[in-house]
């Protein structure tokens, strides 16, 4: 709910329609005209909408008098945070204030509580979380209070415009009064499962609960009211409003009773912005066992899921058949573990989207580009719009076509990579500027003092020496003892003593006090040497490097004898061709939607977009495909030389529309080329032939049209690309070929499995002379 701004919006906007909705059936009256019949009926209350045309005071404009109704009988909020349940209030009281007319009565539809955290009506019946494990007890009573609650809230609803706001309140008192023993009992019943972090403390707790529910019921049956028994529960509900993290929990079909007790019972529409968080804010930020809680809330939810995810399962479960909800997310909503958990799970569920804006960059302080999608509930919608654009159907990936499932890591590729060495020290490195402690300088007297402490010494890289420059920056000099013992390395005595005074000192005050001992005592090492890598990688003349994280997005040639800073994911593989398919439009295009990114920055994540790429067939023997690699390849290093630039500059001007250099110039027509090698080896060459690059936006920036408003200095997104119906049909063959390909694995190793016989039992035993030592899998 935060301040209110939807609430406010959605309020103007329902009372324009509300004031149409008047004119269409016979427009409105003014004065303290009245309808006869039951003076105390509100159908025949002059202040009533449900009397055509509908009698507006004297006093009071059209508008406001709309909003009012719409904010008393419409609108309803729910936020965790008190003060932006009080904000909420009084944006709607602006936006409907009227002169001598009392504040619109909000307290019965503007609640505090947290929204993912409550139970259903049958879950509190049966007091457990889980249906296989829910016990019939006390529904008749829980039902008898949810109907005088409900009938209380009526009259809050359907109150006259000009019925006094302290009337309202006794109202909501007399609903209060009903509702507080359920709470109190789905309270308690939740707090069973923030009361231990095995299944079985859980039941045993929740178990212990339920007697205590039960007892005390049985006396309320009985006209009695043990006090003992009810401060055991309050206690257990307390114990959820403790601790650093409390839990307003929030139980929507006891809160709002008559939404949800109608037929087809829940809301017709939500709207809202639900907080930015990623998985690992999720569980730091909250209670303990906050995440197993909306996991198991939400079935078929797991993995690295974002907040978002479960504010889009909630917001459906609460709308009714027909009901829709448009929310704001984060632009992992179609990612991965995310779009699994939410999208996913809804469109498998009866939910239809509709209507999608893919990427906005958010006009807030927040470093983010959000999506804004629409779901309707079992409902069909002609019309559904992407970005706009008129499609037949959306998927959970917001694309117009392809298949809903996740792609899955397929075994036959043959590519793998690896992250480069994690020093966790900055003593082992010798370079001129402030952030090392050791200046090159250091490293001369050392060297001068015996030439054998080149021996362990490396050129260590990272993004920016790659990316930065024409020529790639190796003036940082890395202390490099790989695996070295203690003993072998105590041969180095210079070196050692620079260590000690350097990275066991950084280690030892390190926060990561679990390792930080074990780490400080063995400061000679790199905290992650990656050995694996480079004992395969220094095998070759050249390796395939890229950086985790950059805009840049360009796969390079390096020399694997340098030391591969951790900024780095590498291929311990020369092939020309690799790059091709790698750099291609293909593959990062792929690699940009399924990497997982909070903000927007570009990121490589290989076990997200490498393991579950789908290289073309046998990409290594295809001379096309080569040629064009190899071409594009050599271009692009000239240029480099010939505007003494680096790849990030080159980056920034192939993507700039106003660039004019013809060496740039050329580069795009040989990475379209490229491209087109790369489709036409999947064997799709009317992808091939139609493929033609645009200058787009990357997403759509919300601008200020006032008069006098101050323009955006910011510069535009634009990026030469695929336009967005073409990328999409890329990536929905991508992800059929992902699907076809790990079907054909697991019938291939299912095949093996039953041709394998099993070994006859015999009592002579043989020795083994055979090498049955394994390949250890690097990724």
């Amino acid at each position: 709910m935060g301040s209110g701004a939807f609430l406010v919006e959605t309020c103007r906007q329902l009372g324009d329609e509300l004031i149409k909705a008047w004119y269409a059936h016979g427009g409105v009256e003014s004065g303290e005209g009245r309808v006869e019949g039951d003076e105390n009926s509100v159908q025949n209350s002059p202040h009533s909408t449900h009397h055509y045309p509908p009698v507006i005071p004297p006093d009071e404009d059209e508008v406001l008098y709309a909003r009012r109704l719409v904010a008393q009988r419409c609108l309803y909020g729910v936020d965790k945070n008190f003060m932006a349940v009080d904000l909420a209030k009084l944006a709607l009281w602006l936006v409907t204030l009227a002169r001598d007319h009392a504040f619109t009565f909000l307290d019965h539809a503007l609640r505090h509580g947290d929204s993912l955290v409550g139970l259903s009506r049958e879950q509190i019946i049966g007091f457990h979380w889980e249906p296989k494990k829910q016990k019939k007890f006390g529904e008749d009573l829980i039902q008898r209070r949810l109907d005088r609650a409900t009938e209380a809230r009526a009259k809050i609803l359907n109150a006259r415009e000009d019925v006094a706001y302290r009337d309202q309140e006794q109202k909501m008192a007399l609903a209060e009064e009903a509702l507080s023993g359920i709470r109190l009992l789905g309270d308690a019943c939740v707090s069973a499962f923030f009361a231990g972090k095995k299944k079985k403390e859980r039941e045993d707790r929740v178990d212990q609960l339920f007697g205590i529910a039960s007892a005390y019921l049985e006396k309320l049956k009985e006209g009695k009211l043990d006090h003992e028994l009810r401060k055991s529960l309050e206690a257990a509900a307390t114990s959820l409003q403790e601790g650093e993290h409390p839990i307003p929990a929030f139980h929507w079909e006891i809160e709002f009773p008559e939404v949800f007790s109608r037929e087809n019972g829940g809301f017709d529409a939500f709207v809202g912005n639900p907080p930015f968080a990623g998985h690992i804010t999720l569980a730091s930020c909250h209670r303990d066992f906050y995440t197993d809680y909306l996991r198991e809330q939400h079935q078929g939810s797991g993995g690295k899921c974002d907040l978002v995810a479960f504010f889009f399962r909630q917001t459906f479960t609460n709308i009714r058949v027909g009901g829709t909800l448009g929310l704001i997310g984060t632009n992992t909503i179609r990612q991965g573990a995310t779009r699994a958990s939410g999208l996913g799970a809804i469109c498998k569920s009866g939910g239809s989207i509709f209507n999608v804006t893919r990427r906005l960059r958010w006009p807030g302080v927040a470093a983010v580009v959000v999506s804004i999608v629409h779901i309707a509930k079992r409902l069909e919608i002609a019309g559904k719009l992407v970005d706009g654009r008129a499609v037949e159907r959306i998927t959970s990936f917001l694309f117009s076509v392809g298949p809903e499932t996740d792609p899955q890591p397929l075994r036959s590729e043959g590519v793998y990579c690896l992250q480069g060495a994690v020093l966790r020290g900055s003593g082992f490195v010798f370079a001129d500027g402030k952030q090392p402690p050791n200046t090159r300088e250091d490293l001369s007297r050392i060297l001068d003092s015996d030439s054998k402490y080149a021996d362990v010494c490396r050129p260590i890289v990272n993004t920016s020496d790659i990316y930065g420059e024409a020529a790639v920056d190796t003036s940082k000099i890395a202390i490099d003892f790989g695996e070295m013992s203690f003993e072998a390395a105590s041969s180095y005595p210079l070196f050692m003593e620079v260590l000690r005074e350097t990275v066991a000192k950084e280690r030892t005050k390190s926060q990561a006090k679990s390792s930080g001992a074990a780490a400080a005592s063995k400061y000679w090492e790199y905290s992650h040497p990656a050995s694996q890598l480079f004992e395969v990688a220094r095998r070759l003349d050249r390796v395939i490097a890229i950086a985790k994280t950059s805009e840049t997005q360009a796969f390079v040639f390096v020399d694997p004898n340098w030391l591969l800073s951790q900024s780095l994911i590498v291929f311990p593989d020369d092939s020309i061709s690799l790059l091709g398919v790698l750099q291609s439009r293909c593959h990062l295009e792929w690699a940009s939607f399924f990497s997982s990114s909070f903000k927007d920055d570009a990121r490589y994540t290989p076990s997200e977009c490498l393991v579950t790429f789908p290289f073309p067939v046998s990409w290594r023997e295809n001379q096309s495909l080569e040629e064009a690699a190899s071409v594009f390849l050599d271009h692009r290093d000239r240029t480099k030389v010939n505007l003494n630039e680096g790849l990030t500059d080159i980056f920034n001007r192939f993507h700039n529309r106003d660039e004019r250099d013809a060496g740039i110039l050329k580069l795009r027509e040989l990475h379209d080329a490229m491209d087109r090698a790369v489709l036409r080896a999947h064997g799709w060459d009317d992808l091939a032939e139609t493929a033609r690059c645009e200058f787009l936006l990357d997403y759509e920036e919300e601008e200020n049209d006032a008069p006098g408003a101050k323009k955006s200095k910011k510069k535009k997104p634009w990026r030469l690309r695929w336009p967005d119906e073409f990328r999409d049909e890329v990536l929905a063959r991508l992800l059929e070929l992902n699907e076809q390909r790990h079907k054909e694995e697991l019938l291939l190793a299912k095949s093996k499995k039953s041709e394998e016989k099993p070994t006859p039992v015999t009592k002579r035993v043989t020795r083994q002379t055979e090498d049955d030592s394994s390949q250890t899998e690097l990724f």
